[in-house]
């Protein structure tokens, strides 16, 4: 595997994320952000911030899977979420779990998330931006 992820000591150890991974690879994966939309740019979830997690989740496995890797070569995720707050980590969690339980992944890595006002479309309440490296 190319990518290894650690709680070092010293940091707070977290159960939903990694403070940092270790890229061995030599192919680094730069992944425009996915949202909430199926193969054929139909929307998924309206609504539904954990079902819109979970398509953005799976899209970022889609994307993996499409070029010889999997969501577990994913060595960082940035998160952008519209209207963040306290009550959405809950939903977060189970959009996360729900894509991680299809792909047969384990989905903690380091991540960033951030709040923001909007995305490109209204619909949607997610973004997931990713970083890869392949071998």
């Amino acid at each position: 595997m190319t990518v290894e992820l650690i709680n070092p000591d010293g940091l707070p150890k977290p159960d939903v994320y990694r403070q940092l991974s270790i890229a061995t690879g030599s192919r680094l994966v730069f992944l425009a952000g996915q949202v909430a939309r199926d193969a054929d740019g139909n929307p998924v979830g309206a609504g539904d911030f954990a079902a819109q997690v979970e398509q953005a989740y799976l899209n970022v496995g889609t994307a993996m899977t499409a070029i010889g890797g999997s969501f577990d070569d994913v060595a960082k995720l940035t998160i952008y979420v519209v209207d963040w707050s306290a009550d959405k980590y809950p939903l977060l969690g189970e959009g996360v779990s729900r894509a991680a339980a299809k792909m047969g992944v384990d989905p903690v890595k380091p991540i960033t998330l951030i709040g923001v006002a909007a995305l490109g479309e209204p619909d949607l309440l997610v973004e997931v931006e990713a970083t890869a490296v392949l071998d």
